[in-house]
């Protein structure tokens, strides 16, 4: 009799062993695409290509999103995240860390991005991201965000477009040589034109533009990641989302997965 109740104890256990196992597993490994199912609280009429043509779908956040479910979302179209690490040389968003494990767990492509501050010489900003930012197995790019910043309380400087480009170059340069991987640059439409950011050679791209397609609005600029909205609405997120997609299909998805995360 105790020897039946040994052998029934050891099959319980070793079945919810094998159940917890499976519970772990039931993330998607991050090449494999689940389906948008967004909303956007303030929709814009796009005309074709329209952002929902693209099969790959993803968000860019930062602290400002302060609830996610991250395997719902992964669930309902949330392949891949930018999350904000770090802004110029002495500010760290606060949940970045807690945004990125939560990602991961999920089967999100995760990358990590810096907003740049133009009042702080580039490799101290450089230097800042590195100190925060993992160099994690699978990891998106970094992500160099340069934008103007007009409401900025401490920085509204507005530099030449040289020294732009050189103070870009050196923070690529010094991302690039301790990931592994050159930076994606994200940028706005005025940015972009003001410096003219086309000169910038080698570089991936991604592009904010809210009301038409890239190519409508940075004439002849190839793009990798596209953000068409700030509004968006994201089934485990609360709040408004910024969404993204990427320029490709799901196939050409994988093989650039495969090429870009380390």
């Amino acid at each position: 009799m105790q020897r039946i109740i040994l052998i029934f104890l050891i099959a319980t256990l070793a079945a919810c062993g094998h159940s917890h196992r499976g519970r772990q597993g039931d993330a998607p490994p991050p090449s494999r695409v689940t389906e948008a199912d967004f909303g956007d609280s303030d929709p814009h009429p796009w005309a074709d290509p329209s952002p929902y043509r693209y099969p790959v779908h993803g968000i860019d956040l930062s602290k400002f999103q302060t609830s996610v479910d991250w395997a719902e979302a992964r669930e309902n179209g949330v392949n891949f995240a930018f999350i904000k690490a770090t802004e110029g040389g002495d500010q760290a968003d606060p949940l970045f860390e807690e945004h990125w494990r939560g990602a991961r767990r999920a089967g999100v492509a995760v990358g990590a991005y810096h907003f740049y501050y133009h009042c702080r010489p580039a490799i101290e900003q450089a230097r800042w991201f590195i100190a925060h930012v993992p160099r994690a197995p699978g990891a998106l790019p970094p992500v160099l965000d340069m934008e103007w910043t007009p409401t900025s309380p401490t920085c509204r400087i507005r530099r030449d477009s040289a020294t732009i480009q050189s103070e870009m170059r050196i923070f690529l340069n010094a991302v690039e040589a301790h990931y592994g991987q050159r930076p994606i640059v994200y940028t706005t439409v005025d940015f972009y034109r003001d410096n003219d950011l086309s000169a910038m050679g080698g570089t991936e791209f991604w592009l904010r533009s809210v009301a038409a397609n890239p190519k409508d609005v940075y004439a002849g600029q190839t793009w990798k990641f596209w953000q068409y909205t700030s509004t968006g609405i994201v089934p485990g997120i609360a709040g408004n989302v910024d969404v993204n997609v990427f320029n490709g299909s799901k196939a050409e998805w994988a093989e650039w997965l495969a090429r870009r995360a380390q």
